[in-house]
């Protein structure tokens, strides 16, 4: 959730580093900070909560420098405070973290032990404190950074600045995405490309375990084996626009109305010469595979829960459906013909892209839907679907997810009629219905007032249960995340069948349930589940077709 920037100018890098920072916002954060080095004096700001803060800060205590490091925290290690607000500082080096050290404790306890003075709670101060005491002991900076980063275990993307070092950042990655921004004469670096939009088009993505040494000449870039490397520059094309509300009041809810074009834009994209069919990217191989296994957090696991219906109906395909964060701790059983399928908005997610690089060795075929093709998990897969949602500001999820769903879909029609699982019939007529999406999608939105009307009933309830069967059950899943993310209100989602499993027993007059029940084989079944609420006067909220 933690945004860093960081920036080796010509002029003054305060206002850029905190602009950079406001385009990275959208991740969340409880506090923040700006470190500089100005004629060899290394000064920091820090302040809690807003941006705003932090420019109220540097407009009374200004921070001079042509070089700096900035940061903002979402809280693990420490609540929100200045103290354990970033960067942190100790002698002559600061420093910027996004990511967990694990192994904190211990290293806290041996540097404590040698005299070293912590002023925070947070995970964080270890690493600064650690490279203190080999600068101390008369490392240079790279050899202090590398050797710190010897001793750290857990996943990290961090950087360096020096005091008496006005033309260096160093910084790594390790289970966290780093990218450098190379300009004239400049250098920049950002947990995300989206924070260096306004500052360069040019973008290097650092790979795992690799460390770079930043000057205003360039990058030296070292691998995790410590030998000089190079990645290639990448052109990026961040339409500064994209991450504008235009007009709307949050951007949700811009990206909320963005879903009609950017599905329309999704199928255009998988759409063949010949209208009739899709056209995926080459070096897929469903008719081989006899066993996918789908791998995702969050949002992105709800949409390949849905898919899983998809691809068992019309592939005929055998579905194995984890969660990440639990999937990378496994033992799974795997095959030469299996195939892995990670889905990620980002193509960073920490715990996904772990998953990925376990079943690596073991299995066939590595496919990712991602909406950012340079992401790790993209450049990591055999083969990489866009969803081209463009950039997604909102923190819960909307037009990624939709675009998810499509692109899931399309890979499912195509995985059934490559294995011969669908009649030639059978394929147009889905795929003519999937094109349709995008106009259906556009007449759900326009009834955003009869919505807002339903919102009143739900902005007083302290719980709400969500219920579906078949695809309808990820769904509610997906609303119930939706609901709690948003309005913060309690609320928790049922496969419909297993309302009588303890649920029903919570439902009185108070307890809105939304239902959802399109006109398939289980409306029935829903419908029955539905009349068990009412019975015991719940307030039934429905979702149906027509």
């Amino acid at each position: 959730m933690c945004g860093i920037v960081g920036i080796l100018g010509q002029h003054e890098v305060s206002p850029a580093i905190l602009s950079a920072l406001k385009r990275l916002e959208y991740r969340g954060y409880d506090s923040a900070g700006i470190a500089t080095v100005n004629a060899g004096v290394l000064d920091r700001r820090r302040a809690v909560g807003k941006l705003v803060n932090l420019s109220d800060t540097l407009v009374h205590e200004p921070l001079p420098g042509r070089v700096g490091i900035g940061h903002t925290r979402w809280a693990t290690h420490g609540g929100p405070s200045v103290a354990n607000a970033h960067p942190h500082r100790a002698g002559r080096v600061a420093v910027v973290h996004n990511g967990i050290i694990e192994n904190f404790r211990a290293l806290r306890d041996e540097l404590t032990a040698d005299g070293a003075e912590f002023h925070s709670q947070t995970d964080t101060e270890t690493i600064v404190q650690l490279t203190s005491q080999l600068l101390d002991q008369g490392r240079t900076p790279l050899q202090a950074a590398r050797e710190t980063l010897a001793r750290l275990d857990g996943a990290f993307a961090l950087a360096f600045v020096f005091e008496g070092a006005d033309d260096l950042i160093i910084c790594a990655r390790r289970g966290s995405p780093l990218c450098l921004g190379h300009g004239a004469g400049e250098m920049f670096l950002g947990s995300d490309a989206i924070a260096l939009a306004e500052l360069t088009d040019r973008v290097t993505y650092l790979e795992e375990g690799d460390l770079a040494v930043l000057t205003r000449d360039g990058a030296q870039i070292f691998d995790a084996g410590g030998n000089p490397t190079n990645r290639p520059v990448t052109r990026i094309n961040l339409d500064t626009v994209q991450v504008d509300k235009s007009g709307h009041k949050h951007f949700m809810a811009k990206e909320m109305a963005e879903q009609p074009a950017i599905l329309k834009a999704a199928l255009g994209f998988y759409s063949g010469l010949d209208n009739d069919r899709l056209e995926l990217p080459e070096g897929l191989d469903f008719a081989r595979a006899d066993r996918l296994v789908m791998v995702a957090c969050g949002t992105a696991y709800y949409a390949c829960q849905v898919a899983k219906y998809w691809f068992e109906k019309y592939a005929g395909l055998s579905v194995e459906l984890d969660i990440a964060s639990e999937y990378r701790y496994r033992d799974p059983v795997l095959g030469a013909d299996n195939m892995a399928l990670f889905v990620s908005q980002s193509g960073e997610t920490a715990d996904t892209l772990a998953a990925l690089r376990h079943v690596r060795p073991h299995i066939g075929q590595v496919v990712s839907v991602v909406n950012v093709p340079t992401s790790s998990i993209a450049r990591e897969s055999d083969v990489a679907l866009p969803i081209h949602a463009g950039p997604e500001i909102g923190v819960a999820s909307t037009k990624a997810f939709t675009a998810q769903l499509t692109v899931l879909a399309v890979l499912a029609l195509e995985a059934g009629r490559a294995r011969g699982h669908l009649s030639a019939e059978e394929y147009t007529r889905l795929v003519e219905d999937l094109r349709s999406l995008p106009g259906f999608v556009a007449q759900a939105l326009d009834r955003e007032g009869e919505v807002e009307r339903l919102t009143k009933m739900l902005s007083q309830a302290r719980d709400v249960l969500f219920l579906g069967r078949g695809t309808m059950y990820p769904l509610a899943l997906e609303g119930a995340l939706k609901l709690k993310e948003i309005s913060y209100i309690h609320a928790e989602a049922y496969a419909a069948g297993e309302l009588k499993h303890g649920p029903i027993a919570l439902i009185d007059k108070e307890f809105p349930v939304i239902v959802f029940a399109p006109h398939d084989g289980l409306y029935e079944k829903t419908v029955s589940n539905m009349q068990e609420v009412m019975a015991r006067q719940g307030q039934v909220l429905l979702v149906s077709d027509p």
